[in-house]
């Protein structure tokens, strides 16, 4: 049974997660601005920036998705006519979404150790997509990512690869 406690707690963590999505997405904008009265060498390293930025784009974009389903599922949590099993049910759902997105940084952290890799991860069971900035697009390089990948995981997982040029 969810009560007005955990109610609030939904309520304020989703506001939290669209303030904190807003404050990292902020300084890159800023930093594009003043990149373009700086030097030539300087612009290469905002380019560099620009390709972290699709990656950024890319998590931003999922987290406004999730975003969404959250709210729509708090707001179904809120309402009066449902019974408490269909309440328990939006609960696990919720619970559900959070840890889908705390294995998507533990496992772009992985990633970023074992192989100096900038990437994104997109989990939508059984499939996990797998975005890597790399100058290179190596075939073991990809097989190796995604049995890091799978060693997380007991049941056969559907992991795809793509790189990005660098």
């Amino acid at each position: 049974m969810i009560n007005k406690q955990n109610l609030w707690f939904f309520t304020l963590f989703s506001l939290i997660l669209v303030l904190g999505i807003y404050y990292v997405t902020m300084p890159n904008e800023l930093l594009e601005k003043a990149s373009q009265n700086e030097s030539k060498k300087e612009k290469i390293e905002v380019q560099e920036v620009k390709q972290e930025n699709t990656l950024m784009a890319m998590r931003v974009n999922l987290e406004d998705q999730r975003e969404e389903e959250i709210s729509t599922l708090t707001k179904q949590l809120a309402s009066e006519k449902l019974t408490s099993t269909e309440k328990n049910n939006i609960y696990e759902q919720l619970k559900y979404l959070n840890e889908i997105q705390g294995k998507e940084e533990i496992l772009e952290k992985k990633i970023k150790k074992e192989f100096d890799l900038d990437c994104f991860i997109k989990i939508d069971t059984p499939d996990i997509t797998t975005v890597c900035v790399s100058k290179e697009h190596d075939v073991n390089l990809a097989n190796k990512i995604m049995n890091l990948i799978q060693k997380d995981y007991k049941e056969k997982m559907i992991i795809t690869v793509k790189f990005q040029k660098k």
